[in-house]
């Protein structure tokens, strides 16, 4: 059976963990099924915005221990964290905006999935942490790197030190979720933001991501420079153009994507 369903719909793909029996536990196999349907993400225009969940009562409890637990060896666990890291950068560099949609628990592995994706939408069911200290062990697919560039330093060293996961309202009080939903599930919520992100400009969206993503790892200025040389580029487009006639004409604009 697919452990990873996939749905679309007016420029918004659904990538849905599914094995709800399981707390959509992440194995091997999940991140193959993950891989192959981010490639297709990756290669198809019409994909504007993409949302990740879980099926039933969890986003995910993170890695399937059950395999973890049967690892001959630190070389075969290795290859594990190799293979949930290429996936996780995969989606991080993804043109297209991401959105982990979490309702129950996003633990370990699962809340490095959500790290992984541009924003998190939450339920008050959610719960979100990274609990491998209590194993002995740490995250190893990005954590331990993304948790602090979303969190307060101090928030993040006490998660991986303590393994006590927030609440979604303390996880967007220190800004790991972008918006709560309260009693209503996540999911229409994540889908309806993706909706206006797939009536946006693909080009400035995948400008900004970069902006982000590579300009934390910059000194200023550079950053600086490269923000100048990404944004002038985007002026020629026919997204710009577009973008500027229909603010003329007070009207909605219809972004082509070129």
């Amino acid at each position: 059976m697919s452990a990873v369903r996939f749905d679309q719909h007016d420029g918004v793909a659904v990538l849905t963990l599914d094995r709800p029996d399981h707390l959509n536990a992440i194995a091997p196999a999940t991140l193959r099924e993950l891989d192959a349907h981010l490639a297709l993400v990756e290669g198809d225009d019409d994909v504007r915005a993409l949302v990740i969940t879980g099926a039933g009562r969890a986003f995910s409890a993170g890695a399937d221990l059950t395999d973890v637990a049967g690892f001959d060896g630190e070389y075969t666990f290795a290859a594990f964290l190799q293979q949930f890291t290429d996936v996780l950068d995969r989606l991080e560099r993804l043109p297209t905006p991401s959105i982990a949609a979490i309702d129950g628990v996003a633990l370990g592995g699962g809340l490095e999935l959500a790290l992984a994706c541009d924003l998190r939408v939450a339920s008050d069911r959610a719960r979100l942490g990274v609990p491998e200290v209590k194993l002995g062990l740490l995250p190893g697919a990005g954590g331990t790197q993304r948790l602090p560039r979303l969190v307060p330093p101090g928030v993040a060293i006490q998660m991986l030190l303590t393994g006590v996961p927030l609440s979604a309202v303390d996880a967007h009080r220190v800004g790991l979720v972008n918006e709560l939903t309260g009693d209503a599930p996540a999911l229409p919520a994540a889908e309806r933001l993706a909706g206006e992100l797939a009536a946006g400009p693909p080009l400035a969206h995948a400008a900004a991501k970069r902006l982000v993503r590579e300009g934390l790892r910059l000194d200023l200025a550079d950053a600086i420079t490269l923000e100048r040389e990404l944004v002038a580029g985007l002026f020629p487009t026919a997204d710009a153009a577009e973008g500027l006639a229909a603010f003329r004409e007070k009207r909605p604009p219809k972004f082509s994507g070129r």
